[in-house]
């Protein structure tokens, strides 16, 4: 029991240990519609970090909207929790304006990364620039600085697999009203 203690070393870990980053790029398939995009194959901690993969609901949109791309036609839409950013960048072949949005700074990261790769690529099939801001849900100063920087609005505002935050869909709903 003598000595019992000292030795022991205490270990910090920041925010990047729960961080997994190991993307892969991955090929979905929306009718005639090929995009490959980095995500994550699997869900990762309890860090808030789900914008990493691609859920079912974002793959039910998808399938939906490239059956009815009328819908997308020289639309402006912003995205809400657009994670990877795979429904932005399906609605970037018929819009003229995709507006994808998320919290999570890591999320962010790969988002660019994604609209990086969309941008470069030699099939890129893109009519619409693919902007991203961050948003954070309930954050007014970010939403007003979103609508701001698009005095001509929204035609569409579009989410899968995303919690509903009444006060940011009140507000965009205010605006697309006025």
């Amino acid at each position: 029991m003598e000595g019992e203690g000292e030795d022991d070393e205490i270990v910090c870990l920041d925010g990047s240990f729960f961080i997994d980053d190991n993307y892969q790029l991955t090929t979905f398939t929306f009718g005639s519609h090929v995009l490959e995009l980095y995500c994550l194959q699997s869900s990762s901690t309890d860090f808030d970090l789900t914008g990493q993969l691609v859920w079912p609901g974002a793959v039910l949109l998808n399938d939906y909207l490239s059956k009815n791309v009328e819908t997308l036609q020289g639309r402006s839409v912003i995205e809400l929790g657009s994670g990877v950013g795979i429904t932005g960048m399906l609605c970037s072949r018929f819009c003229r304006e995709v507006v994808l949005t998320d919290h999570n700074e890591e999320v962010l990261k790969i988002l660019k990364k994604n609209i990086e790769l969309q941008e470069s690529s030699q099939n890129s099939l893109c009519c619409a620039e693919l902007k991203f801001e961050k948003l954070e849900w309930g954050n007014s100063d970010q939403l007003n600085s979103i609508l701001q920087g698009h005095p001509k609005k929204f035609d569409l505002v579009l989410g899968a697999d995303i919690y509903i935050h009444i006060f940011t869909i009140h507000q965009l709903v205010l605006y697309a009203c006025s």
